[in-house]
């Protein structure tokens, strides 16, 4: 007699023939609500294939990361060779077309992973699957990051299209650009589709008008009628170089900004229509044509009409309004195209990040939450998440383009590397095969491939390629600062000088070269002894003393760190330093000033700005 029963022995139901598991759809639907009215009704899991998306949808959602790099990779490159003079400008098309070359080379590759893993991934699968786990959250991290630095960098460089065509908006640039990438997370709340359908006609009006722009500016040139930019901003360089292979090298990693966004087909592939494969390697293949048409168009005439890199007026407003003849309506149509396709260079990381942040959930490298899709079958998690770091460095950085770039783009070469590296592998895997023989990994099915030396070579010199670029950009971003190495600038409050004083002193040195002593005076007499003190004791650290006719003693030190704070950098912090008394007895606070926690209060939300104190024990 069978057994009739489960371990636990309870009986199981029989339904006719079959056993007795009853399966059934939940009755229940969610009520509308205020997120209905957002982000819209809530979809069903069968729907998934409704929100696919076709090549020319997938080139607006996937590709506009890349094709907006036309916008500020040229000015990148010439920021760096600006440092030799504006002669140095002449070899901004010659690494130009370098960069073209190495965006053939990872093209290739990568249209060989679409095909390798159809599940997507790109980066992240083919280092798991053939390197390692190490190597795999190397590259999920840095791609992820990568993402984040988009999304600052994109809505940043749109913005900075909107105040060269409207300077009075300058001002509001960090509030106009928050307000941007809020705007982005709700509509890719909505959903792929909606999201790409949305933004399918602004991308495509930017191909156009740049394709205008490189088109009559070529027509110009040939013609000799392009003429050069009028009442350019001005070239603002601190020091004079030397035109040298480590300027050209640092251009060109500077440059290789362009290539930001070609990974993010291939995390993508899931969202694309059946064939996926075939129709994300077609977009893939397209964006990478086009990027290399407009970047060395663009960069070719910028040198011919004198651009002049400059964070006030972009490059692309410079070469707009000489090719059409000044601010005119067609200008304003390419200023405003260019804005817009930055926003949707966000878009491509409002759909990478998502989805890779889920596959490193799945493997438990980040909160499982993250793998979850939300009610219209986006991971509504990542999005959000995504979106609040961006605004974070946003604030932090100002909205400025080149403070940013230096931490870009390198996570996406280390990347490559891993990427390539992976794939070379995977094609030596796929060689030692049988015919027939198949491998089931965790991303794909491994089989034997008959061309898989040639492969193997391909991924491998894209490899190489991409390894020499990482170090490139080892040397020359990390010798400015590229990791968040930032600029520090110290103020030492300075009651008096003591034993107390002198300690935050070392403290303030030990953080930066650059440290002046700031004492409010109240008393001129007393200034006098604390000048001729500091002399003989302040190690020769300059001396502010900052005379107080009302005898206020934090409001002079609070305007002075305003006039400070208004000369910062994007990339500088101000760290104030105070000495603080620390008393024996709790209640003998009360006796002292508390300079350190008025300051602080006042000071509260200042991004860029540090209130620490250092204690000093009174006997």
């Amino acid at each position: 007699m069978p057994d009739n029963t489960d371990p636990t022995n309870r009986p199981i139901l029989d339904d006719g023939d079959s056993a007795g598991i009853q399966r059934r759809t939940a009755d229940y639907q969610p009520p509308r609500s205020w997120r209905t009215w957002l982000i819209g009704r809530p979809l069903q899991t069968a729907d998934s294939e409704h929100e696919s998306i076709g090549k020319f949808v997938g080139l607006a959602v996937f590709a506009s990361d890349a094709l907006s790099s036309t916008a500020y990779a040229t000015q990148e490159i010439l920021f760096i060779l600006a440092g030799a003079g504006a002669a140095a400008f002449i070899y901004a098309y010659p690494i130009a077309i370098a960069i073209v070359i190495l965006l053939a080379i990872v093209t290739v590759s990568y249209e060989q992973i679409i095909h390798a893993y159809p599940g997507g991934g790109g980066a992240y699968i083919v280092a798991r699957d053939n390197l390692g786990e190490l190597p795999a959250q190397v590259a999920g991290a840095s791609l992820l990051t990568d993402y984040i630095l988009t999304v600052a960098v994109s809505i940043s460089a749109g913005v900075a299209q909107v105040t060269s065509a409207f300077p009075a908006m300058y001002d509001y640039r960090v509030e106009i650009a928050v307000g941007l990438v809020l705007f982005m997370m709700v509509v890719n709340l909505r959903g792929v589709r909606e999201s790409g359908s949305a933004f399918a006609i602004p991308s495509y009006f930017f191909l156009v008008m740049m394709s205008l722009t490189v088109g009559i500016g070529l027509v110009k040139y040939a013609l000799g009628t392009l003429g050069v930019v009028s009442d350019p901003p001005h070239l603002d360089v601190e020091t004079f170089q030397a035109i040298s292979l480590f300027l050209i090298l640092h251009a060109f990693a500077s440059g290789t900004t362009a290539l930001t966004g070609v990974e993010a087909i291939s995390n993508g592939i899931t969202a694309f229509r059946v064939p996926r494969s075939r129709n994300a390697g077609i977009t893939l293949i397209w964006m990478s044509s086009i990027l290399a048409v407009l970047f060395l168009g663009i960069t070719f005439l910028s040198v011919q009409v004198g651009a002049v890199p400059s964070e006030h007026e972009t490059v692309i407003s410079q070469l707009a309004r000489t090719v059409f003849d000044g601010r005119n309506a067609i200008y304003l149509a390419v200023v405003g195209a260019t804005m817009v396709i930055l926003i949707m260079a966000a878009n491509t990381s409002f759909n990478g990040f998502p989805r890779l942040s889920a596959l490193l959930g799945q493997d438990g490298f980040l909160p499982r939450q993250l793998a979850f899709r939300g009610s219209r079958l986006v991971y509504s998690r990542g999005i959000v998440a995504l979106a609040l770091v961006a605004c974070v460095l946003i604030i932090a950085f100002q909205a400025s383009v080149t403070a940013l770039i230096p931490l870009y783009a390198i996570g996406v070469f280390l990347c490559f590397t891993l990427s390539q590296g992976g794939m070379a592998r995977r094609w030596r895997k796929s060689g030692q095969l049988q015919i027939g023989q198949e491998v089931v990994e965790r991303g794909s099915t491994l089989r034997y491939e008959r061309r898989w030396r040639i492969k193997m070579l391909i991924n491998g010199f894209g490899a190489f390629c991409t390894t020499v670029v990482t170090l490139i950009f080892a040397v020359t971003k990390f010798r400015d600062g590229a990791p968040v190495v930032i600029r520090h600038r110290v103020i030492l409050a300075v009651g008096g000088v003591h034993q107390g004083t002198l300690a935050a002193l070392r403290y303030a040195r030990a953080l930066s070269d650059d440290v002046t002593a700031v004492h409010v005076s109240l008393d001129p007499e007393e200034a006098e002894r604390i000048q001729a003190r500091w002399d003989w004791w302040g190690k020769g650290t300059r001396l502010v003393i900052l005379d107080s006719p009302y005898r206020l003693m934090i409001e002079p030190l609070l305007a002075y760190i305003e006039e400070i704070s208004k000369q910062r950098q994007p990339n500088e912090t101000i760290t104030i330093v105070v000495p603080q008394f620390v008393p024996k007895g709790w209640w003998a606070n009360l006796l002292h000033a508390q300079t350190a926690t008025w300051l602080r209060f006042a000071l509260l939300g200042r991004p860029g700005i540090v209130v620490t104190d250092v204690p000093y024990q009174v006997e």
